[in-house]
């Protein structure tokens, strides 16, 4: 079944789901996994360098002839060399995060590329609205990995966008399944964007061992920290401890730096070591029981909400 509505029209895609671009799990195999099935798959380009983006990109236009876009994070420092590379290659679709809309929008779109841009509070989805993108990504402080300081959750981001953004609105932070993708809906939102469960799929370039830890994880097993930094929900591991001990001891923001290091996301969820990286991951880490391929969760999750939707409509 295809779905009409302005998500599915400016992707081109049937099934109003968009998977997450997050780094060390969004490759090629994932967003061509998801595009193939009716939805829209991202390659995350934050954890690549320009020649290992090259080679994504070639190999998801090789495996589908679906939409797929790729996500870049604006504090990135190959944000240039990867903007040449995607014009390049002709990318149509960019989800921008983590920086001004601004800068890149109006090149984008001069060069036929749809632009979406991620925020997390109001103030921030005028100010994309104004900078001419095409639709915006509503993330509450649910979601896994880089988020928002004042934690707004995404029920009440949604409710805050209503009435006041034109363009189209695409739910994220914890979207986990049909029932939540309909109460997103109901609330304004055109598709939903689904992080974690991705995170764990099989076609994930994730680690086994950081797979495994999140389908362990029980309520509360995650927390947003670095606030003083860059806000990130990880889950509950020795790293976290060590940050959170330090925040809670005043540590500054130059301290919590080196704490941080360099890689420690890579360490974390690609090299799967479960001490000393950093697992980012969502509130919903909680519900997942099991790994599925993208198709299945694709699949599942839309049917569902077909099933709840027409459920309501008879009440």
């Amino acid at each position: 079944m295809n779905y009409n509505n302005r998500v599915c029209a400016l992707f081109d895609i049937k099934i109003p789901i968009i998977q997450a671009g997050m780094v060390w799990c969004s490759g090629w195999k994932l967003a061509s996994a998801v595009s193939e099935v009716g939805g829209l798959g991202l390659i995350g380009a934050g954890s690549m360098n320009t020649d290992v983006l090259r080679q994504h990109i070639v190999k998801c236009q090789q495996a589908t002839n679906k939409t797929f876009g790729v996500n870049l994070p604006l504090i990135y420092s190959d944000i240039e060399s990867h903007i040449g590379l995607i014009l390049e290659l002709g990318v149509k679709i960019v989800f921008t995060s983590a920086g001004s809309p601004s800068k890149y929008t109006s090149q984008l779109k001069q060069n036929g590329i749809k632009v979406v841009h991620v925020v997390s509070g109001l103030k921030y989805a005028l100010k994309a609205q104004d900078a001419g993108v095409d639709a915006i990504v509503a993330e509450g402080f649910e979601a896994g990995g880089h988020n928002g300081r004042d934690e707004t959750t995404t029920l009440c981001l949604l409710q805050l966008l209503a009435n006041k953004i034109d363009i189209p609105v695409i739910a994220a932070g914890g979207i986990y399944s049909g029932r939540s993708m309909l109460a997103a809906f109901a609330l304004g939102a055109e598709g939903v964007q689904i992080g974690s469960r991705f995170a764990v799929s099989s076609e994930s370039s994730a680690h086994d061992n950081f797979k495994q830890a999140v389908i362990d994880t029980e309520e509360g097993g995650t927390d947003l920290t670095l606030k003083s930094l860059m806000p990130v929900r990880m889950l509950k591991n020795e790293f976290y401890t060590k940050v959170k001990n330090a925040e809670m001891n005043g540590a500054s923001a130059e301290e919590l730096k080196i704490i941080l290091g360099k890689g420690r996301s890579k360490k974390g969820i690609f090299e799967g070591d479960l001490k000393e990286g950093e697992l980012e991951i969502g509130q919903i880490s909680s519900l997942i029981e099991n790994r599925q391929s993208a198709k299945d969760i694709v699949e599942e999750v839309w049917q569902e909400f077909l099933e709840r939707k027409a459920y309501l409509s008879l009440l």
